[in-house]
């Protein structure tokens, strides 16, 4: 079996080189726009939080008009299907949710869902909104550091402590000047490159017993396993090339998500920055 694997690996590697299209799925793809978005309703659950005099309150003006703005460029792409950063099991809480604001018996809250999903989604008429936000899935070995008082500890301290977490953030967002602004500038490609370079650097760097890989076991049942489901749950979207799928989701996830879209032969990945360049004069 295991020569089996090697050998299936090699074929694949050698048709990759040749040039060769593996998988190619026939007809067009389904055209997915991502929209990152930071937690408008700040719960402060990422290792960056808001202090509370940063925080804005998006059910005032002027951030109800920008919003209504963004919801009406949106529209411009027509999506079929809008997927959001809530795991699968609250599909059924979701559905009821949604149902309630189309009747007209729901007052929206603060978060993006609401603000943009629900809003958005009332205005096509859609009849559902997809959750398809995962986890991730560690290791045995990273599960048994969580599960330890002393290691954890250590292996917290390293993190929040080391050079490159200082220099690359100092763990508080920034107050923001506008929706429609901040989500340009966190939706641009220089601005998602940057994101992915602190996934390597720390935890990504750490080590229990030198040589060893912790920070990159984390990092890849934190991150890049996490990305990987996320995409997987939005295969699983019944679609077709006629199908427009819009995803609403952190920021910090298009660093993977955005590429995964990009090389993709199912999915053909639609920039969210002109319909917020019209949003701006809207």
């Amino acid at each position: 079996m295991k020569l089996f694997i090697i050998s299936l690996f090699t074929i694949f590697f050698t048709v990759g080189l040749s040039g060769q299209v593996i998988n190619n799925l026939p007809g067009a793809k389904t055209k997915v726009m991502t929209l990152g978005v930071f937690h408008f309703a700040y719960h402060n659950l990422d290792v960056v939080t808001t202090d509370k005099k940063n925080q804005i309150s998006v059910l005032e003006e002027p951030y109800q008009s920008e919003i209504i703005a963004i919801t009406n460029s949106l529209k411009e792409f027509n999506p079929t299907i809008i997927a959001i950063e809530m795991t699968p099991d609250r599909q059924q809480k979701i559905d009821s949710l949604f149902q309630l604001y189309k009747s007209d018996k729901l007052t929206l809250g603060k978060d993006e869902i609401d603000q943009l999903a629900f809003r958005l989604g009332k205005d096509l008429n859609l009849n559902r909104i997809v959750c398809v936000n995962d986890f991730g899935k560690h290791y045995d070995d990273i599960m048994a550091i969580f599960n330890d008082t002393l290691r954890s500890a250590k292996f917290e301290d390293y993190f929040l402590k080391s050079r490159d977490t200082i220099s690359g953030s100092n763990l508080k967002g920034e107050k923001v000047s506008g929706i429609v602004d901040e989500l340009y500038r966190i939706n641009r490609p220089d601005a998602i490159k940057e994101g992915l370079a602190v996934y390597l650097a720390n935890p990504f760097k750490y080590e229990e017993q030198s040589g060893d890989f912790t920070g990159v076991d984390f990092e890849t049942g934190r991150w890049f396993n996490r990305n990987l489901r996320i995409f997987r749950n939005i295969q699983r979207i019944p679609h077709s090339a006629e199908d427009r799928i819009l995803l609403i989701i952190g920021a910090g996830h298009l660093n993977l998500l955005n590429m995964y879209f990009e090389v993709s032969n199912e999915f053909e990945f639609v920039s969210p920055l002109p319909y917020l360049e019209s949003a701006k004069n809207n």
